[in-house]
């Protein structure tokens, strides 16, 4: 053999053996505790963002008060 080469396989968790059609983020356990908060800050930010441009059409330049 050549240098730098094992007869051994590569090893690999069970969830990169196979090809699968989850996405690479979706299929460990841990996920859930990356996805989920990640998804509150995407959706929470974009849900801010939404009402104060819908504020600015309407006139007003604060957040809360119409002053």
């Amino acid at each position: 053999m050549g240098a730098g080469k094992s007869l051994q396989p590569p090893l690999l968790p069970d969830y990169s053996r196979e090809s699968s059609s989850l996405q690479q983020l979706g299929v460990t356990p841990r996920s859930r505790l990356i996805l989920y908060p990640y998804y509150v800050l995407l959706w929470g930010t974009f849900g801010c963002s939404v009402y104060g441009m819908c504020r600015m059409v309407m006139g007003h330049k604060t957040w809360f008060s119409k002053g």
